[in-house]
Formats: structure tokens, sequence, C-alpha cells
């Protein structure tokens, strides 16, 4: 406990790509050392973020769960998206504002790294000002998802490309074909989609589909041999094939 009339400090601590022992030395001394620890989560679901740091809380932990109202049920491209989405991200900063209000710091775990696509930076916006913050990096899940192939994703000039497959199949065709190498994310329901831009592209011979990577059930598979793929652990690659002495 800090002294009286103290703001606690709000961390943002990645976490990795899901394999415990892949956290920084930063992020695990945090994490155990946290009376208070906060996630996002599905509703009904334990969360990804959750459970990786099972068994690392302390036993007095006072868990501060954070559920989406929504997260596929409403397409991006629809007004109420939006609109659901920041009331809630406005009533979680609200909820660790109160929990630092004690003058105890807060732990929210992050997938990933906290400012890579992470549900984290939308708080962190909103604390500005408010509460101290510090962000811990992460290993990405697109790292864990190269290393799996045990192939370098980059040489020499290469030009990487992070794309979502959720962009209009028109836009995916022209950054698949104008890159040297590609992450893909955000596949789920996307799939056929991909599948065809990457064809397009005419870029198909080299990609590859990686699931859970560094997690239980690693799984890495040619794109033109994958039959689905799982929601949301699932990240496109093509590995670019530049300069090397």
């Amino acid at each position: 406990m800090k002294d009286a009339g103290t703001i606690g400090t709000i961390h943002g601590v990645g976490l990795g790509p899901g394999a415990m022992d892949l956290m920084s030395v930063r992020a695990d001394r945090l994490v155990r050392g946290a009376r208070q620890v906060a996630y996002f989560r599905k509703a009904g679901r334990f969360g990804h973020a959750r459970r990786t740091a099972e068994g690392m809380l302390r036993p007095d932990v006072v868990e501060i769960p954070m559920e989406y109202p929504v997260t596929t049920e409403i397409p991006f491209s629809h007004p109420e998206y939006n609109a659901c989405l920041s009331a809630f991200y406005a009533r979680c900063t609200e909820q660790l504002v109160a929990a630092a209000g004690n003058g105890e710091d807060v732990v929210v775990l992050c997938e990933g790294d906290p400012f890579f696509y992470g549900s984290f930076m939308h708080l962190h916006s909103r604390l500005a000002g408010r509460t101290p913050v510090e962000v811990v990096p992460g290993i990405t899940g697109m790292a864990g998802a190269w290393n799996a192939t045990g192939l370098p994703i980059t040489w020499g000039d290469d030009v990487l490309t992070v794309a979502m497959a959720t962009l209009p199949e028109e836009e995916l065709v022209r950054r698949i074909r104008d890159t040297d190498a590609l992450v893909v994310m955000k596949i789920g329901r996307n799939l056929p989609k991909l599948r065809r831009a990457v064809a397009a592209a005419g870029r198909e011979d080299g990609a590859w589909l990686v699931e859970h990577a560094a997690m239980p059930g690693q799984s890495v598979t040619r794109l033109a041999d994958a039959q689905s793929v799982t929601p949301y652990f699932a990240i496109l690659l093509i590995h670019g094939q530049g300069r090397r002495p």
C-alpha cells in the first residue's frame, strides 16, 4: 500500500504470445506481485490473458475481469459497434481509476504486446492525465508465429507488411502483392476471402498458416492445405526472400 492520498500506477503488462516462459522478467515480477489484476475476456470465458497467468497470482489477489459486450456479433462497420465498444472502454477506465485510487497498483494482463493491436491501447488513451500508467512490452503473437515456422520473416531490405484479414478483398490483394514479407491477423471467418486475395496476388506458394503459436496445439500448415482455422489464434505468413550475404 502506498501513502494515503497517492494514486496507484496502472501497468499494462504484455504477457507475450501465450507461453509463460516467454514473458519478460519485468512482466513476471509485476504479475506475481500484484494484489489487483485486471484482464479482458469474452463473457462466459476464462480469457486467454488470464489463462496465461494461471498459477502466478497471489493467494489474496483481487481480480477485475473486463467482459467485452460484443466481439464478432456486430460488423466492425456498423455504427453500433464503435458506440458499444467506446462505452465499454469508458466503464473499464473508471473501474481501473477506482481500483488505483486506494494507492495500490493495478496490473492489466495483456496478450502479446499492449501497444500492438491490443485492447489496452483504448484504456491507455483514456487514462492519460488521470493516473500514472506504465507499459511493459511483450513478444507479439506474430513473432511467435514466424519463429514457429523455423524461417526468418525478413532478410536484408525486405519490407514487412502487417494487415488485417478484415480489410476489403481488393485492398488485401494490393497489400499482399506489393510487399516482400507479410503477416495477416484477424483471420477467422475471413479465411475464404484471404485465400482468394493471396491467389489473386500470386503468392499462394509462399503462404503459411500458423495457429496457436507458442501455445499448446501449435500447428504450422501451408495455406493451400488448410481447411479451416480457429476464430482468433491464427496468423498468415509470407516470408521475405530479400538480400542476404
